[in-house]
């Protein structure tokens, strides 16, 4: 605080910049985030049950369209979301893979495929169990998919709450399974549940991919070109039949992780620029006055900025609407559960209910857990450093939390109507299960072994 009104003079001004931390925890915290999504799907249920339901309806429905002379483009404002702004979050779901695969734990191969070959495991298993359930029940195969994915931000954020009771490894392991859980949910999403190719925008996506590649071959370091580009390509593939929210992945492995300055010679740089300030700087002159001041100044300001690679601008400049906007939008509109006059019974002996809850539930974590076990005991990779068994069954549990993929893929799934809402029902009913039987496991095991490393004490 005294060090910030020491440089910018006025009390306010050093109050503010002493607030920007703090805001800033709050608003990097897992926790705080997926408790707003939380609480906004459960104002979608409360509003899907009241008369509220139908103008909100109306104004998910109600088209956007934007045109330049005669070309118009037109999406609904469910369609802007689902299709759009879940993008921009797949856009840091690429990020943060990328950064695994490049400096996180991903870029040890063996230890890397362990948590991505448990992600394999953890989507076969549940796909298996709601085919074989709606198989026999004569229900919708067609759904196989809505149980396959985990949601990362709700499923970290219940995570986050356990503090140190959980390993620093096996949260990672987590992170790193959940990421590549998503992806196997955007291929799937784009082979089985996007229309026929278009062969004019699929061509016209392929070359907004090919932009991209010459702007990173370029080595252009400004992400708003990437970004532009990146804006086409989802343009592109929105109208080619492929799922649009792929264009966010696709952008993130084209984003720069470099820097086109030079690192090793910043400090000496900043040296002559600061004593170039001193130089030049005039207490007896208004700043508006100060020249050569404000354009070293300047120069700092440029050149400082481009020391941070585009990747890890563009994901500060996206994580917190993601977060705070974007998925509480999501899940507000997707959310919009209407049970009124639905009988609880037959939606509970319903096979896609059936299906979707113990995919999730049960085989999130045999699958994710039984190839973990297998890898490990054939000797592939080991355990995460400083996690046990309990753990990882933990995680396998936490593993059955599918909020926000499984929504999308069930409104994929299904056509608006009953067989959507049954899903969406089964999905929120298994996520919260999920996240009270993983807290209790966690807590339960970690007290047993407490137990049993004091009964072995002298």
């Amino acid at each position: 605080m005294r060090r910030a009104e020491r440089i910018v003079g006025a009390p306010a001004v050093a109050k503010r910049i002493a607030l920007e931390p703090a805001l800033a925890a709050i608003f990097s915290n897992g926790t705080i985030a997926a408790a707003v999504m939380v609480l906004s799907a459960v104002a979608a249920v409360v509003v899907a049950n009241t008369d509220a339901y139908y103008p909100v309806q109306a104004a998910l429905h109600m088209p956007l369209t934007m045109g330049v002379g005669g070309i118009a483009f037109g999406i609904t404002v469910e369609g802007f979301v689902n299709d759009f702004l879940m993008a921009i979050f797949f856009l840091v779901v690429g990020i943060e893979l990328k950064y695994e695969l490049t400096v996180g734990v991903l870029t040890e191969a063996r230890q890397a495929a362990l948590p991505m070959l448990a992600a394999c495991g953890g989507v076969i298993c549940p796909a298996v169990i709601f085919s074989a359930i709606n198989a026999l029940g004569n229900g919708h195969v067609e759904g196989w998919a809505i149980p396959v994915a985990t949601d990362i931000a709700f499923a970290l954020g219940i995570m986050s709450l356990m503090g140190d009771k959980v390993a620093p490894a096996a949260k990672v392991f987590f992170s790193t399974l959940a990421i590549a859980d998503d992806v196997i949910g955007i291929l799937i999403i784009a082979v089985f549940y996007g229309q026929s190719p278009n062969a004019f925008w699929l061509a016209a996506s392929a070359a907004a991919a090919g932009l991209l590649l010459a702007l990173r071959k370029a080595q252009v370091f400004h992400a708003r070109w990437y970004l532009l580009a990146g804006l086409l390509l989802w343009g592109c593939m929105y109208g080619s039949g492929i799922h649009a929210t792929l264009a966010g992945v696709v952008l993130a492995f084209f984003l720069p992780d470099g820097s086109e300055i030079r690192l090793g010679e910043v400090a000496g740089w900043m040296r002559d620029r600061t004593r170039e300030l001193s130089e030049s700087y005039s207490s007896d002159m208004h700043v508006l006055g100060q020249h050569g001041f404000t354009s070293t100044a300047g120069l700092v300001e440029r050149v400082m900025r481009q020391v941070t690679p585009p990747l890890q601008r563009v994901e500060r400049a996206v994580a917190v609407p993601v977060n705070f906007l974007v998925l509480p939008l999501f899940a507000f509109t997707n959310a919009q559960l209407r049970i009124v006059g639905t009988d609880p019974a037959a939606l509970l002996g319903n096979p896609i209910a059936q299906g979707v809850y113990f995919g999730l539930l049960l085989g999130k974590p045999i699958g994710i857990v039984a190839v973990t076990w297998a890898l490990v005991r054939l000797g592939f990779a080991k355990l995460p450093e400083g996690a046990d068994w309990a753990q990882m069954v933990g995680v396998g549990i936490f593993g059955g939390i599918g909020f926000t993929m499984c929504i999308l893929i069930a409104g994929l799934s299904f056509a608006d109507g009953p067989e959507q809402v049954t899903a969406k029902c089964a999905i929120l009913l298994a996520s919260t299960t999920a996240s009270l039987l993983g807290i209790v496991f966690i807590n339960v095991s970690r007290h047993i072994k407490r137990k049993a490393d004091d009964a072995r004490r002298p």
